[in-house]
Order: C-alpha cells, then structure tokens, then sequence
C-alpha cells in the first residue's frame, strides 16, 4: 500500500515540474449553438497558443459544453504539437520568411534590438510565447485566428539557422556569414 502512495507521490512531483515550463494564451473563443427540440444546447471552442518562450511554440484546438475543459483540450493539444524554432541571439528572426495556410498569408521580418513585436492579434500570441522581442509581421488575406496561427507556425518551420544551411551544404558557419565586402577588400 505504502509503494504505490509512492508511485502516485513521484506521478504528482512530474506533473507540477512539467507544467511551469509551458506559458499558454488563449487567443479565441467561439462559442456555437446547436437547436434541439427543448431550445438551444452550446458549446465552446478554443484557441490556445503555448510555449517556453525559449525557442518552442505550439497551438491547439479544444471544443466542449463548458468554457475551461474547452482550454484545457486546447493546452493539451498545444503541448503535444511544439515545433522548435531557431532564434538569432535568443530574440529575432534569422531571415525574412512568409508563411501560407489556406486564405492566410503572413510575412514575418527580423529586426534590431529594441523594435518590439509589431504583429497583429493572433500572431503576436504566438511571438511571445516563442520568446521573440524584435519582429515585424503582417498578415496578408485572411484575419481568421485559425488560419493566421497556422500560417504564422507554417513560415516558423521554414526557419534555418546559419548552423543548419552550413551543415546542410557540408560548409563551416564562417564561410556562410562572410561578409561579399570583405571578400573584395582582400582581393
């Protein structure tokens, strides 16, 4: 009896130290109706954008009768959906890079030090949850929360470090940053 209060203390310890990890927002609710013979029975759907505001970000979908289990299927399937994405001095972009889902189409621009998130709605949810300071994005087409958290997370995954372009092309790091001036001064 002992062993297994042990078992269930050790399963309590892993949850608690897991879920401090993970910030969540709650981007959108709907809620919808469905008409019955005794009136109108509704249920809720949620949006929910997670992440270690470290470089990992996930979004998910919940539906149900009530508001709070619909964001907690969200989470969960927030959680379960993280992309790792490489960020240029821990708070930018590494390049320029678009991203399409359906109607919606989002162009997301490094920046300098100090610029902020410049984003609109969904889309800055999903910057601060990844961890990005300086970006400026603009959505193109369409504004459905759905569509402009996809595509943000779509043009996300195109992103590439100077690390995996050079392990990519067999090349060092260096010979990837250089600098086309600095190649003609020498010369």
């Amino acid at each position: 009896m002992a062993e297994q209060q042990n078992r269930r203390d050790r399963r309590d310890d892993r949850r608690e130290t897991e879920t401090p990890e993970f910030a969540d927002r709650l981007v959108a609710i709907n809620r919808v109706s469905k008409t019955v013979k005794g009136g109108k029975r509704f249920g809720f759907a949620a949006l929910v954008v997670v992440g270690d505001q470290r470089g990992r970000v996930g979004f998910g979908k919940g539906k149900a009768k009530e508001v709070p289990e619909a964001i907690r299927k969200a989470t969960e399937q927030a959680k379960r959906s993280l992309v790792r994405v490489p960020l240029k001095d821990a708070r930018t972009l590494h390049h320029d890079i678009e991203g399409r889902h359906g109607a919606g189409k989002v162009v997301m621009r490094t920046a300098v030090a100090g610029t902020g998130i410049i984003a609109g709605g969904p889309m800055r949810a999903v910057f601060e949850m990844l961890g990005v300071q300086d970006v400026v994005a603009k959505s193109l087409g369409s504004s459905n929360p759905y569509n402009m958290i996809r595509a943000t997370i779509d043009g996300l995954k195109q992103e590439s470090s100077p690390r995996q372009v050079a392990q990519r092309r067999g090349k060092k790091v260096g010979d990837i940053l250089k600098k086309p001036d600095a190649e003609v001064v020498e010369a």
